[in-house]
């Protein structure tokens, strides 16, 4: 017998199991984690057998995320010796009730996520020879079944980015993946702006562009930047200090051994009048060179740019509690003692952002309390930015309304000196401060959808809830060798 699409099931809305974006090992299955899941899928049951929806129905309700993130947080509660609902704070009702799970959940604020990431493998035919995701990997494991390279491109994009979360604007960003041939080169990302706006009849896609100012001689580096400016809309620009493999450099050139391309290279990013930096720190299974020790010399010495901080410092392996003495030169701590060390205060040219940092977070909320009141104390709520690094973890919505739900615990904001994260930091947060760094005017409507259009469309999508990354560290690694380095 043939099971309709819309009879499927479409998985929890909060993901549980392992999943990389190929950049990091994938973090083990706790024991925390497991209970959290096992409490999750046996809530789901009692509450559809009480409300008699069917299964797509409650799974793509509210109550059904309110049972997934009870059961994170009653899971790390109790490890920690806490009472229940402190992160998460969730009743009873809000099991069966979907109004009342949204009224934790709170309002569908404007979503400009700075992080996003697709492979397009039509648009520039250089990448057609090759490519970079290998069947094995979960993310290809989509309905494309005749090219799982279909998985990543536009049209799948477009669905989970517009379609099914609350996103309505949106950055695209480079990959660490040499930009010869690549599936996501300046290229790619351009011409997918201008798609969109074709479609929506506005600027809903900016472009960070790549660029790796060690791996060539710098005066072409910079002629090419210049070109890239000239010919396209570019919004910002995307480094990595760390890749490719072998060859690193520092932001602040403070290592005469490394090419001493920093200083340079962010005058000119100055002045040919893109002056945002989005440079990836964390997420480099501690490699000397994914450091954020750089980030507050250089934003020091060049006040005209503004400095994001992809993931924020965080390691996966890494757990993370107050910032302390001990403490200072891990994990986000890292970031925090290198803008603290230059004099760089809140509200300044440095921001924190949250792509796959909040993904791992969000099922360790002890630790995310941790982490997001450091980054307010540190940044304010004026300098921290919503990304997702989705396509590789499929949908969005689960981490916005999970942020949205999220708390942080009034006694550890009482012990460490942390703010609340109100409503009103969270809207800055989640799209806010993008569109003013950014300088547009914000997109809060969906294209061609009303509010309730899209629960509808979302209720009704063929595709199941799935994280698409790699989720083991053979599979990670085997993700590595094929792209000859990291990731």
């Amino acid at each position: 017998m043939t099971i309709r699409w819309r009879d499927e099931d479409p998985g929890l809305p909060i993901a549980f199991e392992q999943c990389s974006n190929g950049e990091y090992d994938p973090e083990p299955l706790t024991p925390p984690r497991i209970a959290a899941e096992r409490e999750a899928r046996a809530g789901i049951e009692a509450a559809m057998r009480r409300t008699g929806l069917n299964r797509r129905e409650f799974l793509r309700s509210a109550s059904a995320l309110a049972i997934c993130l009870s059961a994170i947080d009653g899971a790390v509660s109790a490890v920690n010796g806490l009472d229940p609902g402190l992160f998460y704070p969730f009743d009873p009702v809000s099991r069966l009730d979907n109004d009342a799970a949204k009224a934790v959940i709170g309002p569908a604020e404007f979503v400009f996520d700075v992080q996003g990431h697709l492979l397009e493998y039509d648009i520039d035919p250089s990448t057609r020879g090759d490519w970079f995701w290998g069947r094995q990997f979960p993310q290809a494991r989509c309905e494309e079944e005749d090219d799982p390279r279909a998985c990543f491109a536009t049209n799948h994009f477009l669905e989970e980015i517009f379609i099914r979360s609350d996103t309505t604007m949106t950055a695209l960003s480079g990959l660490p993946i040499n930009p010869a041939g690549s599936p996501l080169s300046n290229e790619v990302m351009e011409e997918t702006r201008r798609l969109v706006k074709a479609l929506s009849g506005d600027e809903r896609i900016v472009v960070n562009a790549l660029v790796l100012p060690q791996t060539a001689a710098i005066g072409s580096v910079l002629d090419e930047m210049t070109r890239t400016a000239e010919e396209n809309e570019i919004a910002g620009w995307k480094t990595f200090t760390h890749f490719p493999a072998g060859i690193n450099w520092w932001l602040d050139d403070h290592d005469p051994d490394q090419p001493q391309v920093g200083d340079v290279f962010l005058d000119h990013l100055a002045a040919i009048g893109t002056p945002i930096l989005f440079v990836h720190k964390g997420l480099a299974n501690q490699a000397r060179y994914g450091s954020p020790v750089d980030i507050g010399p250089a934003a020091r010495t060049h006040r005209d740019i503004s400095f994001v901080v992809y993931h924020s410092g965080f390691e996966v392996a890494r757990r993370e509690g107050p910032y302390t003495d001990a403490t200072a030169n891990v994990g986000v701590n890292r970031l925090i003692t290198s803008v603290q060390g230059a004099g760089i205060g809140p509200g300044e040219n440095v921001y924190a952002e949250l792509g796959s940092t909040w993904w791992h977070l969000l099922r360790r909320p002890d630790e995310a309390a941790h982490v997001i009141g450091k980054l307010l104390v540190a940044f304010g709520e004026d300098n921290m930015l919503w990304g997702t690094d989705s396509i590789f973890y499929g949908s969005p919505q689960g981490q916005i309304e999970a942020f949205r739900a999220f708390q942080i615990p009034e006694a550890m904001q009482t012990r460490f000196g942390y703010p609340p994260l109100t409503r009103g930091a969270k809207a800055k947060i989640l799209g806010w401060n993008a569109a003013n760094l950014f300088g547009v005017e914000p997109i809060t409507e969906h294209v061609g959808f009303t509010r309730e259009d899209l629960e509808l469309a979302r209720a009704e999508h063929p595709v199941p809830t799935r994280t698409w990354g790699p989720r083991t560290v053979d599979e990670v690694r085997e993700l590595r060798a094929h792209h000859r380095g990291w990731p």
